[in-house]
């Protein structure tokens, strides 16, 4: 007898298929806890998805399920807060594409599918977890928030967008976002255009490590983007935005030039907005080495070595006024937060060991008198200086870092603190609270 239809491949039951940016495949960078068969690094920060990795994960869903044929419903975890995806179909394909932090999943049913349905499109934003992955239907991951499976014969697979931390989000419509701007890496031209047309906006009377953040002129920008950009052009990251970007305004190559010494000039001297477009390209040029399986420290290594500033030993970090950390060489330019110390990363070289850090019971207590406590905090900030509430001017992918110091109603005589909680230094914890999570 011959064969009903085509088979889904199989996959290897050791195997997880995916294309993921979270804590699921053990992806680390120093200080993001314990390095996979090493000890705790120093603190730095966790990498999230920026345009890039939503542009491999397009590239990967396409790859990966391009020959497989889905059938049945969509299925959406009890817990997650995003919409009910209401699609059903016997036979279905899915594709997919990316534009700056967003990307586009498209469900296409196949000629005679039941019921008869149109093509469904979802616009997901990855937030700081999300991630796609590919298994086998009974090794779901804990974490999969929305679930497409294949359809018989052969062993049943599901696509699954997974978010540990629940932050992720997806529209039904397919429509991108309204207010985001062109995307850096395939929209170069209208987006340089965007930037340059628009620099009377008060988004550029800020420091530019804030306005590379900005997602309605830097769509696809995030945290460790903008410090291997500023790094590579030895730009302070909080000077003021409009005084670096108006010299473009004025940058005309010289009309004697051929093409060819033209472009030989823009790869030799490139400006700001070109490297917003031709380091994202970097890194999806690395392949899927950083962004695949269930890899851990050793398939992470291009990525690890691409990187000349961020969380690199020898590099100071600030935090800007969102709480963002962002990472220099240098001074840090004369719209630094006030008030606030720039921290330098130790080299491994001069970092302690472990037995060095084991406690000494001669030293003395860590407990800090009220006095000092106060000295110690920072103050205060006015109104002038607190963030404006917008959707999209700080990146909304996480929120808003929470306020330190006491809590409302909380009484000030009782001369005892909680302990503070100490966190992994998150790259993205801009405003959210709109739907451009």
């Amino acid at each position: 007898m011959g064969r009903a239809g085509p088979r889904a491949p199989l996959l290897p039951k050791t195997r997880i298929w995916s294309l993921t940016f979270s804590q699921k495949t053990n992806l680390w960078l120093p200080g993001q806890g314990r390095r996979p068969g090493g000890d705790k690094d120093s603190a730095a920060p966790l990498r999230m998805p920026e345009g890039p990795e939503l542009h491999l994960a397009s590239q990967f869903v396409n790859e990966a399920c391009g020959a497989l044929v889905f059938g049945g419903c969509v299925e959406k975890s009890s817990v997650s807060r995003n919409p009910e995806v209401p699609f059903e179909s016997s036979a279905y394909r899915i594709s997919a594409s990316a534009r700056g932090k967003e990307l586009r999943l498209i469900l296409s049913p196949l000629p005679g599918a039941q019921p008869p349905q149109e093509p469904l499109a979802l616009v997901f934003r990855f937030g700081m977890s999300g991630s796609f992955q590919l298994v086998p239907c009974e090794e779901l991951p804990r974490h999969a928030h929305l679930r497409f499976y294949t359809a018989p014969p052969g062993p049943r697979l599901a696509l699954c967008f997974v978010d540990v931390r629940r932050f992720g989000h997806w529209d039904l419509g397919g429509k991108w976002q309204p207010g985001r701007g062109p995307c850096v890496l395939q929209e170069y031209e209208q987006f340089r255009e965007n930037v340059l047309r628009n620099l009377a906006d008060k988004a550029f009377d800020r420091p530019i490590c804030e306005a590379l953040l900005d997602q309605r002129f830097f769509n696809g920008i995030g945290n460790y983007l903008r410090a291997e950009i500023l790094y590579r052009l030895k730009i302070p990251p909080f000077e003021k935005a409009r005084s670096v970007l108006e010299a473009l305004q004025q940058r005309r190559p010289s009309p004697k030039l051929t093409l060819s010494q033209k472009i030989k000039a823009k790869l030799q001297n490139p400006d700001l907005l070109e490297l917003c477009h031709s380091v994202p390209k970097e890194v999806v040029q690395l392949g899927g080495k950083g962004y695949g399986s269930e890899s851990g420290e050793e398939d992470f290594a291009a990525f690890r070595a691409w990187l000349r500033c961020y969380g690199m030993p020898g590099m100071s970090s600030l935090q800007d006024r969102h709480g963002r950390t962002i990472w220099f060489q240098g001074d840090p330019g004369p719209l630094a937060p006030k008030g606030r110390k720039s921290h330098k990363k130790k080299s491994k070289a001069t970092q302690p060991s472990p037995e060095d850090r084991v406690e000494d019971p001669s030293r003395p207590s860590k407990a800090l008198s009220r006095t000092r406590r106060a000295k110690r905090d920072l103050p205060e900030r006015t109104a002038t200086q607190r963030p404006e509430g917008s959707s999209l001017q700080q990146d909304p992918e996480v929120p808003t870092v929470p306020k330190k110091g006491r809590r409302k109603g909380r009484q000030a005589a009782s001369g005892h603190r909680r302990p503070r909680k100490v966190k992994a230094d998150t790259p993205s914890l801009e405003p959210e609270g709109t739907s451009a999570s």
